[in-house]
């Protein structure tokens, strides 16, 4: 579990476990103690088996809800993240940070398309042997923080933890000619294990 889990779940709890004894019932505490099994379980981190190759892999759990074209030969993929998915984001491919770019925005439904331009965000690139991958931590209606672990020059694993949006939330990523995409709209991916592309002649 992330650490943010133990302060918001252990402080619903708390108030739960107070609320009942002030008012002499544990009933009176329900609310709250249903508010902590959220937040133990919104901030779950499960390990995940990362598939060793070419590959672009998921950097969030979720509904990929667009394969769009960007440009002659290049591709954004959409995944919108709703509050039961795990919110832990992974890199999608293993290489140096070269740029961490925040954007302040708008605070729009994550599922909407507008939510790729006016949205607050934060764009990663990465680049590894010749490629270039850029995914961005997209905030949503409910999701007003954004979370980043890493900085320009940090050499990353495949499929390495690099922060978290908490709730409800939406990560694009942004492919170049170079990868073959491998899922379309509607199927649903979890984050370091499901291959979003292949790249190309490997």
């Amino acid at each position: 579990m992330v650490k943010y889990g133990y302060y918001y779940g252990g402080g619903f709890l708390a108030g739960g476990l107070v609320l009942a004894w002030l008012a002499g019932s544990a009933w009176w505490g329900l609310p709250l103690y249903l508010g902590a099994l959220f937040c133990f379980n919104f901030f779950r981190d499960p390990d995940r088996e990362i598939p060793d190759g070419p590959f672009c892999v998921s950097p969030a759990d979720g509904k990929v809800v667009a394969v769009l074209p960007t440009a002659p030969g290049h591709s954004r993929i959409s995944i919108f993240l709703n509050v039961f998915d795990v919110h832990v984001n992974r890199t999608p491919i293993p290489g140096t940070v070269t740029k961490v770019e925040y954007r302040k925005g708008k605070f729009l439904v994550a599922s909407g398309e507008g939510a790729t331009t006016h949205n607050e965000q934060n764009f990663i690139t990465v680049e590894n042997h010749g490629t270039t991958v850029k995914f961005s931590q997209i905030a949503g209606l409910i999701a007003r923080r954004i979370i980043c672990y890493v900085r320009p020059g940090d050499v990353l694993t495949a499929g390495q933890r690099i922060g978290l949006i908490k709730f409800g939330s939406r990560v694009d990523v942004f492919l170049g000619p170079e990868w073959e995409i491998a899922v379309s709209p509607g199927q649903r991916v979890k984050a370091g294990s499901s291959i979003l592309a292949r790249r190309r002649g490997n």
